[in-house]
């Protein structure tokens, strides 16, 4: 996450991070899902979860792992776009689109141990390789990205918090095959989760069942990656009052759009090549969910994203943005849930309060580590940081019995004079009058 020739810099120019009431109820939020995180870990899934064998994978998969890992693909293809493509006008939107790329895969890594029955194993695949499990590589991937995205944010927190010289010079050294890395890995681990489903053949509807299935997880986790950014964007300039790089934005999901046709033509393909498609038109729930899917979460965002007079509109761009990232989450709950509804032998399933509770609690976490780690390192542009400066410091605030109180020389009315005392008011009388004759 070289700056390259774009200057960055924080939006706070001392350490801290203040608090509005948004920021309270996520703070909230985050220390119940620590709460439910503590109970899961001490009395296990069956009692902090609603999974059976007829549903072993839930919310948490869905969301936590398969969506959670797709909607963080924006750190990757921003640095291949930048880094290996040359297009050099997207830089300064790199450091955001590979923090939230941290974030999301820091939260991912804790969905997956607590998915875990046995979560205190963990590390066991280090020292027990299944050289021909799809799990052991989405272990030693994912793990391994995670590291590799840590290892490109000290190139970040060097410049607002200086590293010893040695590190520095071996962080000089490794920045070339970091980012090399940085980039294999996301291929890999990003299609093995749909290797996952397509060892499921029996389970799964043939409506998602493919073998082309870790080719459409891979190819919906780049074109969403822009369409993440796109978004986070949005919300954080929002939050932060400041303007989306509309230009920049525009350009980078109209590549998106372009993939999302070849994805689109290749899904309508597959199906009709399989003998499916005639299913689509069928009328039952999960042709209807996969039409929902296909055409308001692919071919609608794909509309907008090719079109230059719509995705060059903020309203247009963050709509497409907004529609590609559901449908891709849409898209992972198809698979985790309507595809295997068939086989579950009529078992139901619905979230306990405690993975409800996990699932929002990360969430609010990540939010509140993303607006931190931007308000005090060099994440914006020197331009952005500064018309975001006085936004955030002016929104705020403690809580308001903690508020400080206003002093007096700040209010609007003017302290009057002090009145001279009857000794000073003589005094002046005797100085103005009239020497006597």
């Amino acid at each position: 996450m070289s700056g390259g020739s774009v200057q960055h810099a924080p939006i706070r120019g001392r350490w801290g991070f203040g608090f509005t009431w948004v920021r309270l109820v996520l703070f909230a939020l985050g220390a119940l899902g620590v709460l439910a995180i503590t109970y899961r870990l001490i009395f296990g899934l069956g009692v902090a979860t609603n999974l059976n064998d007829d549903w072993p994978w839930g919310l948490w998969v869905w969301w936590d792992v398969l969506t959670g890992v797709a909607l963080a693909g924006g750190g990757y293809s921003t640095v291949l776009v930048v880094n290996f493509l040359g297009r050099e006008r997207y830089r300064h939107i790199e450091r955001a689109a590979c923090l939230t790329s941290l974030i999301g895969y820091l939260l991912v890594c804790g969905g997956l141990g607590l998915d875990l029955g046995r979560w205190f194993n963990a590390w066991r695949p280090l020292v027990s390789w299944g050289y021909h499990s799809v799990m052991f590589e989405l272990f030693i991937c994912v793990s391994g990205y995670t590291i590799v995205q840590v290892i490109e944010f000290l190139y970040v927190f060097d410049e607002r918090l200086p590293l010893p010289r040695i590190v520095r010079t071996v962080l000089s050294k490794i920045y070339v095959p970091v980012l090399i890395v940085g980039v294999v890995l996301p291929f890999l681990h990003q299609s093995a989760l749909g290797s996952l489903y397509v060892i499921a053949k029996g389970r799964l509807d043939p409506l998602w069942w493919s073998m082309l299935l870790p080719l459409f997880f891979l190819v919906s986790s780049f074109y969403v990656g822009p369409a993440m950014v796109t978004v986070e964007n949005f919300l954080s300039a929002h939050a932060q009052g400041r303007r989306p790089p509309i230009d920049v934005l525009s350009g980078m999901v109209r590549f998106a759009g372009k993939l999302m046709t070849w994805y689109l033509v290749l899904r309508v393909g597959d199906l009709a090549v399989r003998g499916i498609l005639p299913r689509v038109w069928e009328g039952s729930v999960q042709s209807q969910l996969l039409l929902l899917e296909v055409v308001v979460g692919v071919a609608v965002p794909a509309a907008l994203f090719l079109v230059r007079s719509t995705r060059r509109q903020p309203f247009w761009l963050a709509t497409g943005g907004a529609l590609a990232v559901l449908g891709v989450a849409l898209g992972r709950a198809n698979v985790v849930f309507t595809a295997m509804a068939d086989s579950a032998h009529g078992a139901t399933y619905v979230p306990s309060l405690v993975e409800l509770a996990v699932t929002v609690g990360l969430i609010s976490i990540g939010i509140l580590a993303y607006l931190f780690v931007v308000e005090n390192f060099p994440i914006l542009t020197k331009e952005e940081a500064a018309e975001a400066t006085s936004h955030v410091v002016e929104r705020t605030m403690l809580p308001a019995p903690l508020r400080p109180r206003p002093s007096y020389a700040a209010s609007a009315r003017p302290r009057p004079a002090a009145r001279p005392s009857r000794g000073r008011r003589a005094e002046v009388r005797v100085r103005r009058s009239p020497p006597s004759g």
